[in-house]
């Protein structure tokens, strides 16, 4: 059966305020998935192509082209870490489009999660935090590739997971691991996006490979982070995951990084923003 026929034939035009364009409805796209034994990803993919639009996608019409739609569609993301960072960011990739996600976190839930994780809930702590990323993935996005990976990863691990993906995003807790994570994305010729907090302050910054990144001036494994001395409020962790998960989102859609070189640096007690360079 003929997708690309299948898709026009159930495109309908809507209305918008900018104009008006081709949609194809959710549970459309779904019946023609079904029909032709394909996966859902791959009835957008030919949407995309023909500039309709899947339903899901529409609000993102004015923020990106369906060419750009599509780029998120067939681009991978590794994401470390599925805390506080990681759990937001996972959010705003799968909402967005991107089509393929790996990540992974050997780590548990406990307590002292539920004021900032959003895969955290009362009734799932003691458990896997892959496991709650993988439950929430399937729920939010079909389209979405899921490979998410119960380990904490080894410098070989974070290679191994970085192959092929077109960008790594750091959502680590602490400092242990960051340089290991951005020298493997230095090896695998992709950006990192990092990001990390401090009490009420929070970084973002993209190292493009072989640059000068958070990492090689924060310090490493012993030593304290500021999350670690200040703390990790809600409203700093979503706010660096905000910033963090649109500059990944730049990157996939084929734009410059606006942060390559630079650090974020936001400060929610002042409500201060501050750039500065990592050169």
């Amino acid at each position: 059966m003929d997708l690309a026929a299948e898709v026009a034939a159930a495109a309908v035009t809507r209305d918008l305020p900018g104009g008006s364009m081709p949609v194809l409805a959710l549970e459309a796209g779904r019946e023609i998935a079904r029909r032709c034994g394909v996966a859902v990803r791959e009835v957008d993919e030919h949407a995309l192509r023909q500039s309709v639009w899947p339903e899901r996608y529409l609000r993102n019409h004015a923020a990106c082209s369906a060419g750009e739609q599509l780029r998120l569609l067939t681009a991978c993301a590794a994401v470390v870490g599925l805390g506080g960072l990681g759990g937001h960011v996972l959010e705003l990739l799968a909402r967005a489009g991107v089509g393929r996600i790996r990540a992974c976190d050997g780590d548990r839930f406990e307590a002292t999660n539920l004021n900032r994780q959003l895969l955290c809930m009362e009734d799932g702590l003691g458990g896997s935090k892959a496991e709650a990323a993988r439950e929430r993935l399937a729920r939010i996005n079909s389209s979405v590739e899921a490979d998410v990976r119960d380990v904490f990863l080894d410098e070989a691990g974070m290679r191994e997971l970085l192959h092929d993906a077109d960008l790594a995003v750091d959502c680590l807790g602490g400092l242990a691991q960051r340089k290991a994570l951005q020298d493997a994305a230095r090896d695998a010729g992709i950006p990192l996006v990092t990001a990390a907090m401090a009490g009420l302050t929070a970084f973002v910054a993209t190292v493009l490979p072989g640059a000068a990144g958070p990492a090689d001036f924060l310090g490493g494994a012993g030593q304290a982070s500021g999350e670690d001395i200040l703390g990790t409020p809600p409203e700093s962790v979503a706010l660096a995951a905000a910033f963090q998960g649109a500059e990944c989102l730049r990157l996939l859609r084929g734009r410059g990084p606006a942060l390559a070189g630079l650090m974020l640096v936001v400060d929610l007690r002042s409500m201060t923003f501050e750039t500065l360079s990592l050169g």
